[in-house]
């Protein structure tokens, strides 16, 4: 029992944090109501720019983190685990798994700890966009199809998609440590039902696979949805 408590108590510290150093932005899209966590089983975060994206817990509250707390599975990079925020990683969630980004026993890992409770927590371009809009690699940034193995199973329940405007104007990574202050953080947030979401990706799937199509949907979301970094339809959330 300590071990809940003690993740809740550490990303409520986080989200006081990020609200006092921080301005926080944000839009719901969609047709459930805001920070309605109910029957929540997935958390896609889509437009992966900084290790410092926990700052994105100013938009939640102690619910969430009770879930987070009880249920969550993140899977994280062998490589983020080996640096020092990796220890603040480990604690985010019930079941942090180490993956090597690869399809091998380490994603099979992820999914064995999944459950009919679990909330699954997973950034889908699987790496960080650098300065240039690349990867590390100097590769376009791109979804991969780890997604549609989490999705796949599931014909019930929530999931909420975090549509981030990005942080490299807090940290860049490769190029500065410590994450700037007093800035402000941007996001569209999207509950929606998962059975329906599947649904409406496979009617305009166009004769791909599932895997494909959700490749494809989440790609237009995240170049519809996430927000400039100055977006004048944005409105302060407290």
């Amino acid at each position: 029992m300590i071990q809940p408590i003690l993740t809740v108590i550490l990303l409520t510290s986080i989200m006081i944090l990020s609200r006092i150093f921080y301005r926080h932005e944000g839009e719901w899209l969609g047709d459930i109501p805001a920070k309605d966590w109910g029957k929540l089983r997935v958390l896609v975060i889509l437009n992966h720019t900084s290790l410092f994206e926990p700052l994105l817990a100013g938009f939640g509250d102690w619910r969430l983190f009770w879930i987070f707390a009880r249920h969550g599975v993140l899977p994280v990079a062998e490589k983020t685990m080996k640096r020092r925020i990796g220890i603040l990683f480990g604690f985010l969630v019930k079941h942090p798994v180490v993956i090597t980004r690869q399809r091998d026993h380490t994603w099979k890992s992820v999914l064995n700890k999944i459950d009919d409770r679990s909330l699954v927590i997973i950034l889908p371009e699987g790496r960080m966009k650098r300065a240039d809009g690349l990867d590390n690699t100097g590769r376009p940034m791109t979804m991969r199809g780890g997604i549609a193995d989490i999705l796949g199973p599931l014909d019930s329940g929530r999931m909420l998609i975090v549509y981030s405007g990005g942080l490299h104007h807090i940290q860049i990574p490769g190029q500065s440590r410590w994450p700037k202050l007093f800035k402000t953080v941007r996001a569209r947030l999207e509950l929606m039902e998962i059975k329906d979401y599947k649904a409406s990706v496979m009617a305009a799937s166009e004769g791909f696979d599932f895997q494909k199509a959700l490749i494809k949907d989440l790609t237009a979301r995240r170049d519809q949805y996430c927000p400039d970094l100055e977006d004048p339809s944005l409105k302060t959330v407290r």
